[in-house]
């Protein structure tokens, strides 16, 4: 086997020392929970919820944001392909605004849980902690870093939230919301400058609110 595969199953491996706590103790079904999407001034909020089989290889695992777009989308097919459970949840940019980030990022937590078709023994999140979980849970710092099932769940939340931009992008062109997905680099607040929000700018975020046209 060459050296630079054997070293990418080995780090994959690793991944899993949180779930290995789990399966040692007989838990199998182990969710890992993350978000995409809290930084964003436009779009929804939207979480994945994954349960891997014990240990199962997929190259080139991590946190979303360390990997490519063309990996990701490779990653979110196999990731389908092979868990036990996937489930997704999505708040719009209405509930965000009534709310606020946080407390809508737990809601569809707990919906991509809910939607994962069976119910999880045991759930690791990234650092988020559900109230009224009916399993118990781990929250880590950075967990999609160091979590196989939480990277896998940042993976699935990504791929599936940067769609609905692509998505908005096509209704709404003159955000440019396929590049920068809705968070506020220069470009995009240059055009609320120029046209103001468009209905899924989250009006509760200060740029939005700076540049509202009345």
């Amino acid at each position: 086997m060459p050296k630079d595969e054997d070293r990418e199953k080995e780090r994959v491996r690793e991944l899993y020392a949180h779930e290995g706590q789990c399966y040692v103790t007989g838990i199998k079904l182990v969710a890992g929970v993350d978000e995409a999407g809290r930084g964003p001034l436009a779009g929804p909020v939207v979480a994945g919820a994954v349960i891997l089989p014990p240990y199962v290889f997929l190259p080139k695992l991590n946190d979303s944001k360390l990997v490519s777009e063309k990996d990701r989308d490779l990653l979110y097919q196999k990731i389908n392909s092979v868990a036990v459970a996937v489930g997704i949840g999505e708040v719009s940019v209405e509930l965000i605004d009534r709310h606020n980030i946080l407390e809508a990022t737990k809601i569809a937590m707990k919906q991509a849980i809910e939607n994962l078709g069976v119910t999880p023994d045991f759930l690791l999140t990234d650092a988020v902690h559900l109230p009224d979980s009916l399993a118990p849970q781990k929250n880590i710092i950075k967990g999609d870093r160091v979590s196989a099932s939480i990277a896998a769940a940042s993976i699935i939340a990504k791929v599936y939230r940067d769609k609905i931009m692509l998505e908005l992008h096509r209704k709404y062109p003159l955000y440019g919301f396929d590049r920068h997905k809705g968070y506020g680099t220069q470009e995009h607040l240059a055009a609320l400058a120029k046209y103001g929000p468009c209905p899924h700018h989250r009006k509760s975020f200060a740029p939005v609110k700076e540049a509202w046209h009345v």
